[in-house]
Order: structure tokens, then sequence, then C-alpha cells
């Protein structure tokens, strides 16, 4: 029961709350102007559920990340693009890329900076883009890891999980509610 309410809160991702209806009346005084245009962060950044360095916590992602980037990349994509383009649409694209010009980091970079924010994570240890131009691999392992993590089973692809989380939330809705007893004299 409680891999299936971990895998429940999937798609539990942060996100801000809506300015107060007021908020656009305000922005005729200096101080709330300023604020506008500089809003703080709706809350502060969260580490990483596993470091940089640690690909070889699961030995079948480094594996598939070190022969095939492109597999653990269009998946990574997939999930972050709620299944729109596809795992071989975004793998594909990434071999073009590296067979052109050499420098799928700059390609892949952008998805790190997606997972970032809509996961509310630190920038560590350096910017995403020099992370992925110089730890290419390593980048790409952590992030399957983080999103495996987070509930995803990442061969299922979008549409796979959505169908997971359904069957999930139906067979809890077919459990019977559990039987709390009170206190009796």
């Amino acid at each position: 029961m409680d891999n299936l309410q971990k895998d429940a809160n999937f798609s539990s991702v942060p996100s801000a709350p809506p300015p107060p209806a007021s908020f656009s009346s305000n922005l005729n005084h200096p101080r709330m102007a300023a604020a506008a245009a500089n809003p703080p962060p709706p809350h502060s950044p969260v580490a990483w559920s596993t470091g940089l360095c640690d690909c070889c916590n699961d030995i079948s992602i480094c594996c598939l990340t070190c022969w095939c980037p492109c597999i653990s990349f269009g998946r990574i994509a997939e999930i972050l693009d709620r299944g729109s383009p596809s795992c071989g649409v975004s793998g594909t694209l990434y071999l073009v890329i590296l067979s052109l010009s050499g420098w799928s980091c700059l390609y892949t970079c952008l998805y790190r900076s997606k997972l970032r924010g809509q996961f509310s994570l630190e920038e560590t240890p350096c910017s995403d883009c020099c992370v992925h131009c110089f730890c290419q691999q390593c980048a790409l392992c952590q992030e399957y890891r983080h999103l495996q993590h987070h509930g995803f089973h990442m061969s299922y692809g979008w549409h796979g999980n959505v169908e997971r989380q359904r069957r999930i939330a139906a067979a809890q809705a077919l459990l019977p509610p559990p039987n709390v007893q009170g206190m009796t004299r």
C-alpha cells in the first residue's frame, strides 16, 4: 500500500500561487512596481534526490546512459514535456545535434533547467550548461534517477505513467476504508 501512495504522488510538482486580485492596482506604488519586476522565488530550492557523481548507485541507468545517452535523454525529455514529443523524437534530435555539431550538451542543458524549474531544485554544483558540457552522462544519470525517485517508471514513457496512475487511483477507490476503532469503555 505504501508503494501505491508513493506512486500516486508522482505528479506533485510545486506551483506558485496566483497573485491576489489587488496586485495589479498596487503597481503604481514605487516599491510594489519594483517587487513586481523582481518577484521573490515562491520557495527556496531543494536538493537533488542523488548527487551528480552517484552514477554507480544504479548500474543499469549508468550503462544505458554511457552507451546510449540518446535513450536516457529521450526518456527524460518525454516525461518533462508530458509526452509530446515522444522519447524517440527527442532521442533522434539529440543524435542529429550530436552528429552534426557535437554540441548536444546545449540541447540537454535546457531540459536540466526545465527539470530544476518543475521540481524547484538547486543549481548545483554549477550552472546547468556547465554541468552538461563537462559531465553530460553524469547529469543525465542524475536527472533520470531524480525522476525515478519521484515515482516515474522511465521506460513506460509519459502516457504509460499516466495510465499507471489511473490504474492505481482506480484500485485505491475499490479498497474499503480503513477500519478505525475508537476508544471503548
